[in-house]
C-alpha cells in the first residue's frame, strides 16, 4: 500500500510536471500525460487515504482546508501547497473534481474549494482541460 506522505506527493508531483497538458487545481500546473498514467494506482491510493468526507461516495465532498489530514486524523503534511499538488495529481488522472466552479469559491468557507474524490473514475479518453471552466 502507498504511503502518503509530503515527501512521496512531491516526488510523484515532481515527476508528472513539465508536460503541456494543462490542469487547473488552487494553480495551473502542467503534467506528461503518459507519466500521470504511470502513476494513477499510486495517486488514487494516496487519494483514498483522505477522509471519507472527500468520497464520491462517502461524504460526497470536502473542503480543501480539510485535506491535511488522512483518514485516521493524522497530519501528513505540513502546508498547504503539498495538498495543492496533491489535488493536482488527482485532476490530472481524473479522480478530483471541484464541487462548484472557481467563481462561486468566495461563498466557500475560507474561499476554498471543496473537492470530490472518484477514485472509480475510468482512465480512458480523459480530458484534462475541463477542470479549466472553473477559473
Amino acid at each position: 500500500m502507498t504511503a502518503l506522505t509530503a515527501a512521496r506527493v512531491a516526488e510523484l508531483f515532481n515527476d508528472c510536471e513539465g508536460g503541456t497538458t494543462p490542469v487547473e487545481g488552487l494553480r495551473l500546473d502542467h503534467f506528461h500525460d503518459d507519466r500521470v498514467a504511470e502513476h494513477r494506482n499510486e495517486i488514487a491510493a494516496m487519494l483514498n487515504e483522505l477522509p471519507d468526507d472527500f468520497h464520491a461516495a462517502g461524504g460526497g465532498g470536502w473542503s480543501f482546508l480539510n485535506a491535511c489530514t488522512d483518514r485516521n486524523g493524522r497530519q501528513w503534511c505540513d502546508t498547504h501547497a503539498t495538498v495543492g499538488m496533491l489535488l493536482a495529481l488527482g485532476i490530472a488522472a481524473g479522480m478530483v473534481t471541484f464541487a462548484l466552479p472557481r467563481p462561486m469559491w468566495h461563498v466557500l468557507p475560507g474561499g476554498m474549494p471543496y473537492l470530490i474524490i472518484n477514485t472509480d473514475a475510468p482512465q480512458d479518453d480523459l480530458d484534462l482541460t475541463d477542470q479549466t471552466e472553473n477559473r
